[in-house]
């Protein structure tokens, strides 16, 4: 039998993908590939920005909720460039969003394949708690499930994720974004934490952006950099809507939010293919169940007579980012997400946490410092600036700063603006809790 008629034989009976991967091992022999390094300077767009650090700094925060921690080789995470190209294109056959390979999504694979892997394992067991969310929005706004990692991006998965910018929750909305959907926002409750909530906030505000460009990679851009940024870009390009070929009129950030995007979705369709297992959750939604609270309630005191730890109390519940439920308007209630079995200890000593609930409870995971609580503050008779502000572990230059003046005159009856952080305010209501 000639060559010419033997070969198609073969890629019918084993598969093209097959016969692909074959050649592939002939090529490059299983012991190369782990000392394979893309060239640096490819990548020098990487080098100084990364929109996936702050992720895993959250993730590392929340890290303690995992009682086992499988060793992740990262000597077997690299594969050929050939083998990516490959299975990007049959991501890009199977999904309306653009999949293409290139340098950037090259190192974002190596980030996630090699570098990130346990934190990889990590995302892959908190899918399995959030992806079903995700899907249930995105099908109901009719949009790529694909999106679901976006949020693998924006915030690996972690809903208690805060960037330096101030970007909260799965989806890291903005506190001005977060008003545009109206997810309600004050010092106690954060919608911007609630996956459902935000969930659909993200698929609106996706939807918004796709029907701004018409282009889903331009649409991911105007996420993260905002959609005024990427159509200044496209205006300085001339009109071009192609993002490979926008980038060099995109910011850094935007450039390399996209790639990161399809390195995301990669890994997760071919983590097996880089033995990378999946580290199951914390706890699964079939272990836990929903209790209504009609009172005030403390994550401290919940976890102090339940047995709870404070971390998986506001990992289930990251609305609550004070770890303090406010009393629900008279005859109205407020749900909370609590182990199962631990829901019957809740019952029996509800009175007593009810009772022992402080305005704030402390946080197990580290705050942000710099996060404050408004108040404001009626000046009295007797008072002046600088015992205001060691009343409220602050300085008048402060004082002075929250209230628009250079120079602070004052006199009995003015309220003051006064931002106080949370260690302070929970001083202040266990002091005035004692004096009543």
């Amino acid at each position: 039998m000639s060559r010419a008629r033997f070969l198609p034989l073969i890629w019918g009976n084993i598969g093209a993908y097959s016969l692909f991967i074959v050649l592939l091992g002939i090529i490059y022999p299983r012991t190369t590939l782990a000392a394979q390094k893309p060239p640096l300077k490819e990548n020098a767009t990487v080098a100084t920005y990364s929109p996936l650090e702050s992720g895993f700094v959250g993730l590392a925060h929340i890290a303690k909720l995992w009682n086992y921690r499988p060793t992740a080789d990262s000597s077997l995470g690299l594969q050929p460039d050939l083998v990516y190209e490959y299975r990007i294109a049959e991501l890009n056959r199977r999904s309306p969003f653009p999949y293409r390979f290139h340098p950037l999504v090259r190192r974002y694979i190596n980030i996630y394949a090699a570098e990130r892997r346990e934190q990889v394992q990590q995302m892959l067991g908190l899918s399995q708690l959030y992806f079903p969310i995700f899907r249930e929005q995105l099908d109901k706004y009719q949009l790529p499930l694909e999106l679901v990692y976006l949020s693998v991006v924006e915030s690996a998965l972690n809903p208690l994720a805060v960037s330096k910018s101030g970007a909260v929750g799965l989806w890291q909305f903005k506190i001005n974004t977060a008003e545009m959907f109206d997810l309600h926002v004050d010092s106690f409750e954060d919608e911007r934490m609630d996956p459902v909530r935000a969930t659909e906030a993200a698929c609106l505000y996706l939807d918004y952006l796709y029907k701004v460009f018409g282009n889903w990679a331009l649409a991911l851009a105007a996420y993260n950099a905002g959609p005024g940024t990427v159509q200044r870009a496209v205006q300085r390009a001339g009109g071009e809507t192609d993002f490979w070929k926008l980038l060099p009129y995109l910011p850094e950030a935007a450039q390399n939010y996209v790639p990161a995007f399809i390195a995301a979705s990669y890994i997760f369709t071919y983590h097996a293919e880089h033995h990378i297992e999946t580290l199951p959750p914390p706890i699964t939604y079939q272990e836990v169940d929903t209790v209504h609270i009609a009172d005030a309630l403390s994550f401290g005191a919940l976890a102090e007579w339940t047995g709870i730890p404070l971390e998986l109390l506001h990992f289930l519940n990251p609305r609550y980012r004070q770890g303090y439920v406010p009393k629900p308007p008279k005859g109205g209630t407020v749900d909370l997400l609590l182990p199962r079995e631990k829901i019957s200890l809740f019952l029996e000593n509800a009175d007593r946490i009810h009772a022992q609930s402080y305005k704030v409870s402390q946080n197990p995971f580290p705050l942000d410092k710099e996060k404050r609580i408004h108040l404001q503050h009626q000046v009295a008779r007797g008072e002046y600036l600088h015992k205001i502000a060691v009343q409220y572990e602050c300085t008048v230059a402060e004082l002075e700063a929250w209230n628009g003046a250079t120079k602070l005159n004052i006199h009995p009856g003015d309220r003051l603006n006064v931002w106080v952080t949370p260690d302070t305010y929970a001083r202040r209501e266990k002091a005035l809790i004692g004096r009543n």
